[in-house]
């Protein structure tokens, strides 16, 4: 008997790859209910990509939410770790207002986190899987790395209000120069912590190329942190050293570059974040990073660090259009 499936597309195809990946490196299936208490994301709205919330009320007058975020459900769900490291992978609809259409839209997200006792080991193999899934989309990949630390540290010695470090931030991440410079002139930033703020924009490549140029401008004999707790940022980009090593011998060595516009909320992020685009979508495709600080806000006491894959943006892509299947049997 032959039965023939119509429009099978390749997004779908690449969504079961990337199961099949996951499962492949020991991680587990988590489902989870379409909502959550709205509690859980109201104390947690700058986590989120959107604040824009479908909320509605359960039968007992409990305000509940449908699902906008995948992370948080998965953080409160798994509450007691110990000393292990709960490896979870998902494929789940969340629910939020698009930044391009500015209408709520159900979004489908492929992903993995790990959670618990989370080492350096744990750390290269999530970055080795979010390239390995960059892969799986296309050939035409790459996956930029930074380390958050570098720039906490920094912003830190400012000693600044929350609302400047939170500006400083996304100018950084916008890569706008003028605009960081207009805020280091207005919270009267001396002129060597703005020029390593600068750096931190322009800085972008290869580990090769990048990294020594970051040891010359943190820990240097002509540098500034000489005297602003070097050895801080000696460990931190020992660390970004250590996970782009990782990808020695893997084949997914091209695919890697060091980009300090990858930021995300410091009150939430810590140590390597990470973004992932591939040729043909203008919008990064896949997203991710530690998270430490979050599990700290709401009482986890365990490290975590995972991402996401937007399945959805690939509809833009040709290559993803749909195919006719046949399944014999």
């Amino acid at each position: 008997m032959e039965i023939k499936v119509p429009e099978i597309s390749k997004k779908e195809k690449a969504m079961f790859a990337l199961r099949a990946l996951y499962a492949s490196h020991g991680f587990s299936m988590f489902r989870m209910t379409k909502f959550e208490s709205f509690d859980l994301y109201a104390a947690n709205r700058d986590f989120m990509d959107s604040t824009s919330i479908i909320t509605f009320t359960d039968t007992d007058g409990m305000l509940m939410a449908l699902k906008p975020d995948v992370t948080l459900s998965i953080v409160k769900n798994n509450r007691h770790i110990g000393n292990d490291v709960r490896k979870i992978y998902y494929n789940e609809n969340v629910y939020r207002v698009s930044p391009k259409t500015h209408y709520f839209q159900e979004i489908m997200q492929v992903g993995l986190e790990c959670l618990g006792r989370v080492d350096e080991k744990c750390i290269c193999e999530v970055l080795r899987l979010a390239a390995e899934s960059l892969r799986v989309l296309s050939d035409k990949a790459i996956l930029d790395i930074s380390n958050l630390d570098i720039l906490s540290q920094l912003i830190a010695s400012c000693r600044l209000p929350r609302e400047a470090e939170e500006a400083i931030t996304r100018r950084i991440g916008e890569k706008n120069v003028h605009g960081l410079e207009s805020l280091c002139a207005e919270y009267d930033i001396g002129p060597a912590k703005t020029e390593l703020l600068k750096k931190l924009i322009n800085i972008y490549g290869k580990p090769c190329h990048v990294l020594p140029q970051l040891e010359e401008a943190f820990c240097g004999k002509s540098g500034f942190a000489q005297t602003e707790g070097s050895y801080d940022y000696i460990d931190s980009i020992n660390r970004l050293r250590m996970v782009v090593d990782a990808f020695q011998g893997t084949g997914l060595e091209d695919m890697i570059n060091i980009d300090f516009s990858v930021v995300n909320d410091l009150k939430y992020y810590n140590g390597i974040v990470f973004k992932g685009f591939i040729q043909g979508v203008p919008d990064r495709v896949l997203s991710g990073g530690q998270y430490d600080k979050l599990m700290d806000n709401i009482n986890r006491k365990s490290r975590a660090i995972g991402f996401d894959v937007y399945m959805d943006d690939l509809g833009k892509l040709a290559e993803f259009e749909g195919e006719e299947v046949i399944i014999r049997g």
